[in-house]
C-alpha cells in the first residue's frame, strides 16, 4: 500500500496593506503629536493664553513676574450663531484688559496690560493726580501713587510731556475705543501718553494668576542668548526662594 505525505500548508499570503510594527508605532506617535499640537494652537488662539507681566505699571494689583492666564474668549468678536449660548461680553469700565499697543498692532510681542478706566464717549480728566470720569471721582482702592511730587504745566524740572502724568484732559474717549491706565499711576506709560485703545486691539482679560516669581523688571527684553540662559539658570536656582507662594492661583480683579 502506497502512502502519501501531505504537503505542508502554504504560508498565508502577506497583506501588502499591513505596515510593520515600527511603522505603525511611529505613525501613532506622529498622529498623537499632530492632534495635540492642533489642540494647543486652537486653545491658545481662541480660548486661553499665558502672559508674563514685565513691568510694575499695575502694582499693587499685578506685580512684576506675575504669570497670568488670559481669557481670549470673553472679549472676542461676537458670532451671531453662538452669541446666545457662549459667554461673550463687552469690555466694561474697570476691567483689566490685555491688548496690542496702539500704533504697533502688527507686533505680536508688544502686548500690554492695563485697566480700562474709560469707555467710548466718556469724558476723562486728571487734575493733581486724581482721575474723574464724566465729572465723578474714579480712583478706586487699587490705585496707588508712589511719587509725592506733583507735576504742573510750566514745571522746569520735567519735560512738558511728563506733566500729562498728573494733569490731563479734559478728554473725550472716541467711539469704539477705551482709555487704559495703570493702577500704579506714577509709573505707568498708558493712554495719557500714547492715546486711546481701539476696541479691535483688545483681545483678552486676565482671570487667574497661576505663578508669581520675583523677576527683574523688563526681563522680557531680548538681550542675547547668553543673557536669556542666565535668566533661566537664575529661575531654576531661585525657584523656591523667589516664588511668591501666597499669590498662587489668585483671581485677577
Amino acid at each position: 500500500m502506497k502512502t502519501t505525505t501531505a504537503a505542508p500548508p502554504a504560508p498565508p499570503a502577506s497583506d501588502s496593506r499591513s505596515a510593520s510594527p515600527a511603522h505603525s508605532a511611529g505613525r501613532e506617535w506622529y498622529e498623537s503629536l499632530l492632534v495635540a499640537g492642533i489642540f494647543v494652537l486652537f486653545v491658545r488662539t481662541f480660548i486661553v493664553q499665558t502672559y508674563q507681566v514685565p513691568t510694575g505699571s499695575m502694582e499693587r494689583t499685578i506685580l512684576v513676574g506675575d504669570h497670568l492666564l488670559v481669557n481670549k474668549f470673553a472679549f472676542a468678536a461676537r458670532r451671531p450663531l453662538f452669541a446666545r449660548w457662549m459667554p461673550y461680553r463687552e469690555v466694561h469700565r474697570g476691567d483689566i484688559i490685555v491688548f496690542k499697543k496702539p500704533g504697533d498692532d502688527r507686533n505680536d510681542n508688544n502686548v500690554l496690560v492695563k485697566r480700562a478706566v474709560g469707555a467710548p464717549n466718556d469724558l476723562l480728566q486728571v487734575r493733581d493726580k486724581a482721575l474723574s470720569v464724566n465729572g465723578r471721582p474714579a480712583d478706586g482702592p487699587q490705585v496707588q501713587h508712589i511719587d509725592p511730587e506733583l507735576y504742573a504745566a510750566g514745571d522746569p524740572r520735567v519735560a512738558e510731556s511728563s506733566v500729562l502724568r498728573d494733569q490731563f484732559g479734559p478728554y473725550r474717549v472716541p467711539s469704539d475705543s477705551f482709555f487704559g491706565m495703570g493702577d500704579n499711576r506714577d509709573n505707568s506709560l498708558d493712554s495719557r501718553f500714547w492715546g486711546p485703545i481701539p476696541r479691535q486691539n483688545i483681545f483678552g482679560r486676565p482671570f487667574l494668576l497661576y505663578w508669581s516669581y520675583e523677576a527683574e523688571p523688563n526681563s522680557h527684553i531680548w538681550r542675547g542668548p547668553l543673557d536669556k540662559l542666565r535668566q533661566l539658570g537664575s529661575v531654576a536656582f531661585h525657584f523656591f526662594s523667589r516664588t511668591r507662594w501666597d499669590r498662587m492661583f489668585r483671581l485677577v480683579r
